[in-house]
């Protein structure tokens, strides 16, 4: 069964991600398309991954023979480019082949619509339902309209120029911080390194060449990843480490002394020095696995606070309904104010560059002074891989009345906004979830101390496996 998650449909290169799925999954976007009729034309574009650009030219082909008009990326292109490109063209939507910070075995097909977001679940929805007609009748091609025209373009000067509106580039000009960038050989190379050098910044990058195998890891920026960039930063005196995923639209940060910050504490930093810079009406948006530190950034500014399911296409939504100045997810997703309803790791490190450069302090020091304002809060995610037996015990389990208690503390209420989420007692909570991209359960935790994570997160384990 072809199904979509929270970012699309991914599978394993030819075991379930096949020429013919792909045709077949096209077909049956190609029928929603056209039952939305909102825009003219599609683009389709892909990732670094194996035969990425080989399933990117049948999808084309398929939706020329269903007469839509497509723009074919000359090259592998960040996400956030295609969602920036469908917005100023007015275009229906577009195919992204990608499977993201997944490993390289696995490829994706990301489906947006006429807005740029991330197809919400009624629509994806209706995708299956396709899917599902015509798997049983067809996986050819079927008649269509006229042939239309496939036309290949390279978006990405246009995209850059949009950032231009985003990011204060007086402050990366004036103060030329020295950056290094990796780019995990994803899409983001010649984007966030060209713009930086355009303001006058010392570039070095590491891994800015197309490698289908992601040096043989997924292209996620996690600390694992980045130790070479880590070594990097800390060697050669620089600033600030960068880095995106492989379609560009996570980031991961790297302090001067070579410590990775995590995504939340990123969030939240971002979220006070923008109320501050930009002076912008709005709450914070955050998906219910995303720190509460973002709560408290919030209520010291009087700013109200959105919660969502994970899966940013929700966040989007805000976005597009001008409530958020920020919207963010602890797995390196961030968006802003005016921009587009999809995350972008290039902007995000782009404001982080800007952030450190107006403040001239790091981000350790900027996240100590932060933790003295607001208190300090611990979180950390961990996954669980699961058998199918252990999956069908585990959603019982979500399903059925809640523990009393959790890690030593009391269960006080229940979120099942997406998983279920367990507020206990001490501001701590814990959330447990099925991955919508991977066979894994998540479990997400905060709580006040080092020592109270742990045995939290330990008690989540034991949860889902037991």
């Amino acid at each position: 069964m072809i199904t979509f998650g929270t970012s699309g449909w991914r599978a394993i290169i030819a075991e379930d991600f096949t020429f013919a799925n792909v045709r077949l999954v096209t077909h049956a976007i190609a029928d929603v398309l056209t039952d939305l009729a909102t825009g003219n034309g599609v683009i389709v574009s892909y990732d670094p991954r194996f035969m990425a650009e080989k399933f990117a030219a049948l999808s084309s082909d398929v939706l020329a023979s269903r007469g839509f008009p497509v723009v074919l990326t000359v090259r592998d292109t960040p996400t956030p480019t295609i969602a920036v490109t469908i917005r100023a063209r007015g275009l229906a939507g577009a195919i992204n082949f990608t499977a993201s910070h997944n490993p390289p075995e696995y490829c994706g097909m990301k489906f947006s619509t006429a807005d740029g977001a991330p197809a919400l679940p009624e629509i994806t929805k209706r995708v299956e339902e396709r899917i599902r007609v015509r798997s049983v009748s067809e996986t050819e091609s079927v008649a269509g309209t006229e042939q239309a025209a496939i036309s290949q373009e390279d978006l990405r000067e246009a995209y850059l120029t949009e950032l231009l509106t985003k990011v204060d580039t007086d402050v990366l000009k004036r103060v030329r911080p020295k950056i290094a960038y990796d780019a995990l050989w994803g899409t983001g190379r010649g984007y966030l390194d060209a713009f930086l050098r355009d303001c006058g910044c010392e570039v070095a990058v590491l891994h800015d060449w197309r490698d289908p195998y992601f040096g043989g890891a997924s292209p996620e920026p996690s600390p694992q990843n980045l130790r070479e960039l880590c070594a990097k930063v800390t060697g050669g005196s620089f600033t600030l480490g960068l880095s995106t995923d492989g379609d560009a639209d996570r980031f991961g940060i790297v302090d001067a002394d070579g410590t990775c910050i995590a995504a939340n504490d990123v969030l939240a930093l971002l979220a006070d020095y923008l109320i501050e810079s930009r002076g912008w009406t709005g709450g914070i948006g955050r998906s219910v696995a995303t720190t509460h530190l973002l709560d408290r950034v919030a209520a010291h500014h009087n700013r109200a606070v959105f919660e969502t399911p994970v899966g940013f296409k929700f966040l989007g939504e805000l976005i597009l309904a001008d409530k958020i100045i920020l919207g963010g997810e602890e797995s390196a997703g961030l968006s802003i104010k005016g921009h587009i309803p999809e995350k972008d790791g290039i902007l995000a490190c782009l404001l982080v560059a800007e952030m450190v450069a107006a403040r001239g302090k790091t981000m350790g020091t900027m996240l100590a002074e932060l933790h003295q304002t607001v208190g300090s809060i611990q979180n950390k995610r961990i996954g669980v891989r699961l058998t199918p037996e252990i999956k069908e015990r585990f959603q019982k389990k979500l399903a059925s009345e809640p523990p009393a208690e959790l890690g030593g503390k009391k269960v006080v209420e229940i979120n099942r906004t997406d998983g279920v989420k367990y507020l206990l007692e001490d501001h701590a909570w814990m959330l447990v979830r099925l991955s919508g991209t991977e066979p894994l359960a998540r479990c997400y935790a905060e709580a006040q101390t080092e020592s109270e994570l742990e045995v939290l997160l330990e008690s989540g384990r034991n949860f889902i496996l037991s």
